[in-house]
């Protein structure tokens, strides 16, 4: 897969919610977690994550939105249940994206909502916990930007193997190759 993605959340208090978060982050290949104004002691939330996700993955504490730093064309994605939010199975990450996921049993700061690039939401009729709804999150991501088989129209599993990757020849050699044949230029 392509681009990179990283996921955290704004505000919690629930360090187990973050833990489990961090840990399925972790699981699903994030390039870094971040927690933004939120208390996490890491060692409760090591109870739940049994990874040590923190030991594995960049983990970046923010102590308000103003500090949060993300690496350049990183889109911000926040994850809200909001009537205006896309509907996660209709929505195309980003390459580059971090996720942003609010606190229990609140949301997103509007100051928040106001730096997301954009705002998902996963098409359910209340909020599911927080390290539930970032897993799913990053299972859509996985599942719509990795390379996997089409699903089969009938029950069960593909019948056809995977085809073979076909790679195009690279484009900047070729943009170049067009110079390096032109005879030098003879001063008069």
């Amino acid at each position: 897969m392509r681009g990179y993605f990283a996921i955290g959340v704004e505000g919690i208090s629930k360090a187990m919610n973050v833990g489990s978060l961090f840990r399925s982050a972790h699981a699903f290949g994030a390039s870094f977690v971040f927690t933004v104004a939120a208390v996490y002691a890491r060692g409760e939330g090591g109870k739940s994550d049994t990874s040590d996700a923190p030991g594995h993955v960049p983990f970046y504490s923010f102590p308000d939105i103003p500090a949060m730093i993300l690496p350049k064309d990183c889109s911000l994605v926040g994850v809200e249940l909001t009537d205006d939010a896309v509907d996660l199975p209709s929505f195309h990450h980003p390459p580059q994206a971090a996720y942003v996921m609010g606190p229990e049993r609140g949301s997103l700061s509007p100051e928040m909502t106001d730096q997301c690039d954009f705002v998902i939401k996963i098409p359910t009729q209340f909020c599911v916990n927080v390290g539930i709804a970032g897993a799913i999150v990053m299972y859509d991501r996985t599942l719509s930007m990795g390379r996997f088989q089409r699903r089969p129209e009938r029950p069960g599993g593909p019948t056809e193997a995977l085809p073979e990757p076909v790679f195009g020849d690279p484009v900047i050699r070729n943009k170049m190759e067009k110079f390096r044949d032109v005879p030098p230029v003879e001063e008069a």
